[in-house]
């Protein structure tokens, strides 16, 4: 049974910073794959925050880049985002998501974290 626990949502000030983490379980035998950040602010679609690839290739939303960076630990399998310079249009609820195969990679699923407030305040 796969989960996604995530940790380091909260409020702050316009321009500061916050540190989201993200820790799988469930997965052994199985292969993590494409690890990312969503998010959804009220009244709008989940939207693609960034991206990591098994090998650390990263991909950005436009209105992040230079700002947010994402990382991951295979060793732990976490995923963190690393947001500075935040701003009030940043304020969503934040959803990690994993791409996790079967060991002989017949069969991929798609995990998501329960998701965790982000509010900025100018």
């Amino acid at each position: 049974q796969v989960q996604l626990v995530e940790s380091g949502g909260g409020s702050v000030q316009a321009g500061g910073s916050l540190r989201l983490s993200c820790t799988p379980s469930g997965t052994i035998f199985r292969i993590i794959n494409d690890m990312g950040w969503y998010r959804q602010a009220p009244g709008k679609q989940r939207e693609l925050v960034a991206t990591i690839t098994s090998g650390g290739s990263t991909d950005y939303a436009d209105s992040v880049k230079g700002r947010f960076t994402i990382s991951r630990d295979n060793a732990k399998n976490t995923v963190s985002l690393q947001m500075n310079m935040l701003k009030p249009e940043d304020t969503a609820v934040y959803y990690c998501a994993v791409d996790v195969s079967s060991i002989t990679r017949t069969v991929t699923s798609r995990y998501w974290g329960q998701g965790t407030q982000v509010t900025v305040s100018s």
